[in-house]
């Protein structure tokens, strides 16, 4: 089994490859469909886009070994937001790709009696819990190190000279949202992998959200999602510095 997770993190570069080039297909799609002398060039688009998904399934395969070996390492984790909202979003995953993987036998035609809809569905929601997840945990760290920044910015002006000059009322409003957007800038910055992390979750739960008819998007609006989200997948890839790690 660690030989075969091991594999498939070797695929997984390929694999986000493969899933840029198909949001691509799609963004371009909804970008050249209102133009009439477009038509072909669509139809290919669209091809495409069905190809490469299918091709896609291939280096998914092993992915339910990966998401097994996830949850377990993540039931150590010490503290127990992240513990609790990893282990559970893992499990999730793990019947994701399940349901994923009996729709891919379904395309190939192993076996054609399986209700197409009904397994998408299901796919979509256990991926949406995961991501949902996923983001309480980015959410948590994010607000640990806004209180790591805030604490520092409150010892460095212990030390400054005080101004007895406070704020008008009508401005205390406007004044606690800049404070707050940039000590959430602050800590983002100084904190790059969860940042990545935050950002690649929130392109990646447009497709469940629309799926689900949970918050309906075009199709222009998911394709430029998953084609952010693949492109910070190939980053923490080709960088595993940048991975925000568990």
């Amino acid at each position: 089994m660690d030989a075969f997770a091991r594999f498939t993190n070797q695929t997984q570069g390929r694999d986000r490859l493969f899933r840029a080039i198909q949001y691509t297909c799609m963004l371009l799609r909804y970008l050249l469909e209102p133009k009439a002398d477009r038509e072909k060039v669509v139809m290919k688009l669209k091809k495409l886009e069905s190809s490469v998904s299918t091709g896609r399934k291939w280096f998914r395969l092993g992915n339910v070994v990966h998401a097994v070996q996830a949850t377990k390492q993540s039931v150590h984790v010490s503290e127990l937001v992240p513990r609790f909202c990893l282990t559970i979003a893992n499990l999730n995953r793990v019947i994701y790709f399940v349901c994923d993987t009996i729709l891919w036998v379904r395309s190939v035609g192993l076996i054609s009696d399986i209700n197409k809809e009904k397994w998408r569905k299901l796919a979509a929601r256990h991926y949406y819990y995961s991501l949902l997840l996923n983001i309480i945990r980015d959410v948590y760290e994010i607000s640990l190190q806004m209180e790591h920044v805030a604490q520092e910015k409150a010892k460095r002006e212990k030390s400054m000279p005080q101004n007895h000059l406070g704020p008008c009322v009508a401005d205390e409003e406007t004044e606690w949202l800049q404070s707050f957007l940039l000590l959430l800038f602050r800590s983002l910055r100084k904190h790059p992998p969860l940042l990545l992390d935050t950002v690649k979750n929130l392109c990646d739960i447009l497709n469940p959200l629309d799926q689900l008819d949970i918050y309906k998007s075009n199709s222009g609006v998911i394709g430029l999602g998953g084609l952010l989200s693949s492109i910070i997948g190939m980053i923490t890839v080709a960088y595993p510095q940048m991975k925000l790690r568990t």
